[in-house]
């Protein structure tokens, strides 16, 4: 069964969360325009004007570019007018009523730039491809580290090793993801050593919680899959600390030996402490560079680090804000959800075709190669969306035109996501036909899991997460209830999470003003 480590960064340097323009979401600075002062006040014997024409010539400028009437209300609120002032000088219920009027007073244009306009969301596909490799090539040690799993039958009819394993990665999916956040929050703020520290103090914690959540889940003679899914939960911690501080060439080296031992496995039977070794030389390359990492970011006089100008601990807990504890916990939820249905399109293999299935497991693996590209689509969205936003002359406009970007992204991602399961079925041995329900339950969790990653990167990741972990529960609970066919029910749940999440984005992509920032 695919292992691979699947962290979509949720801030500043990958899509999913706070941040501007590195991380997707509202953390960003204002970028509001201020209303124009005043002109000097009229001499009592002139003839009084309109003050809603005098405030339109004074906003022209801004209404004229505004796609809908919400973006003038929003800049009126934000220089302080209140509705009561609304309504004692200008005459109107609130600020909404006043932009309604004042966007219908002026016509649409858009001045061209002085330049050629500048795309924040832009960004090389070579590096997401590389993230997509680093997120899969964990799985490798599945089939190098196959003899270690050995044993009496696991519970729910899967493979022996497999519900420890599963346990240990769920726990550490939630923890690293919600940890991840909570760093990047930190590098948003512009503090890589208050990140750095949260690292070095969440990691191993993590790894820990990975490898006790996997001993309470064991049963007797499984201490082998133990003793793996210990080793797996380090990894997680190791790879999470390398990811979130942009290591990502760093941790791919480190997957070299696992990567190149894996290819005789395929062809011979190496004695098991070949195999073990092999694992352990990634594990330990991977922990040794992510210590490295944290102790080149924390190092006195680092950029942003203890005893630099602006960094350190005064700096990130005095003029700064400190992020919330509590906003990290959707992204955990989130890592719950979402690792669940990764892993239930391989169980649901496994049921299907039996134990043979659970080391060749094209659809994880194809879920997990797929979050490279998926990365870079979401960028081509945002990146689309800031055109459209440039170039539409009103709200409806608009609206066409981030739907049409919406479908040719997503399609884009459900073409990539078959082309890589087709492969994968077609050069795996062993791998389960693809076809029939399989198939379409792919492209449907494909779908949740690409909608649900924009809507996280555009700051909804309550709903995303909420979305996703209620499927993940409903398919837990058919599973453990043995409640029909596993497969017509992966159908069903991720068919409803995918309308669900695509109401969702079509409702807040929408909006002009969901793409501000």
């Amino acid at each position: 069964m695919s292992g691979s480590l699947w962290l979509t960064p949720p801030g500043t340097g990958g899509p999913g969360g706070s941040g501007s323009p590195g991380g997707f979401g509202g953390t960003g600075s204002d970028t509001l325009t201020r209303v124009p002062k005043a002109p000097r006040r009229r001499p009592a014997w002139a003839v009084a004007a309109d003050p809603v024409d005098e405030l339109t010539t004074r906003l022209e400028d801004v209404i004229a570019q505004a796609v809908h009437a919400d973006e003038i209300a929003a800049v009126l609120e934000s220089d302080g007018m209140t509705d009561d002032h609304i309504r004692l000088t200008y005459g109107r219920q609130d600020s909404f009523a006043l932009a309604e009027d004042l966007y219908a007073r002026v016509e649409r244009r858009y001045p061209e730039p002085a330049g050629p306009p500048t795309d924040p969301w832009h960004t090389r596909l070579g590096g997401c491809l590389l993230r997509g490799l680093v997120f899969a090539l964990p799985g490798l040690a599945y089939v190098i580290g196959a003899p270690l799993l050995a044993g009496p039958p696991g519970g729910f009819g899967l493979p022996a090793g497999t519900v420890p394993l599963l346990a240990g990665a769920i726990a550490g999916w939630v923890w690293n993801q919600a940890l991840s956040h909570r760093a990047y929050a930190w590098l948003g703020l512009g503090d890589r050593a208050a990140a750095a520290r949260t690292l070095l103090a969440g990691a191993p914690l993590g790894a820990l919680i990975g490898a006790l959540v996997a001993v309470g889940a064991a049963q007797p003679g499984q201490w082998g899959a133990v003793a793996f899914a210990a080793g797996q939960s380090l990894y997680l911690a190791a790879a999470t600390v390398l990811l979130v501080l942009d290591r990502e060439k760093a941790l791919f080296g480190a997957l070299l030996p696992l990567t190149a031992g894996a290819l005789p496995v395929l062809w011979t039977a190496p004695p098991l402490p070949v195999r073990t070794g092999l694992l352990l030389l990634s594990l330990a390359a991977a922990m040794g560079l992510a210590a490295r990492a944290l102790a080149v970011e924390t190092a006195p006089g680092a950029p942003g680090g203890l005893g630099a100008p602006g960094g350190g601990a005064g700096a990130s807990t005095g003029a700064r804000a400190v992020p919330r504890l509590t906003a990290s916990l959707p992204y955990g939820l989130f890592g719950l959800g979402t690792g669940l249905l990764v892993l239930y399109t391989a169980i649901g293999d496994v049921l299907a075709y039996g134990p043979a299935a659970a080391v060749a497991a094209p659809s994880a693996v194809a879920l997990t190669l797929s979050m490279g590209p998926a990365e870079w689509l979401l960028y081509r969205f945002r990146s689309e969306s800031l055109a459209g936003l440039r170039a539409a002359r009103s709200a409806g406009a608009f609206r066409r035109a981030t739907g049409g970007t919406l479908v040719l992204c997503l399609g884009g991602y459900l073409t990539v996501l078959l082309v890589l399961a087709a492969a994968g079925t077609a050069l795996i041995p062993g791998a389960p036909p693809l076809g029939g329900l399989r198939l379409v339950t792919l492209l449907l969790i494909g779908a949740v899991l690409w909608t649900a990653l924009l809507l996280q990167s555009f700051g909804a990741v309550t709903g995303a997460a909420a979305v996703c972990a209620l499927a993940a529960a409903a398919q837990t609970g058919a599973l453990a209830a043995g409640a029909g066919d596993p497969r017509t029910v992966g159908v069903c749940v991720a068919g409803a999470a995918a309308a669900v999440l695509a109401v969702l984005c079509g409702v807040l992509l929408g909006r002009a003003t969901a793409h501000r920032y």
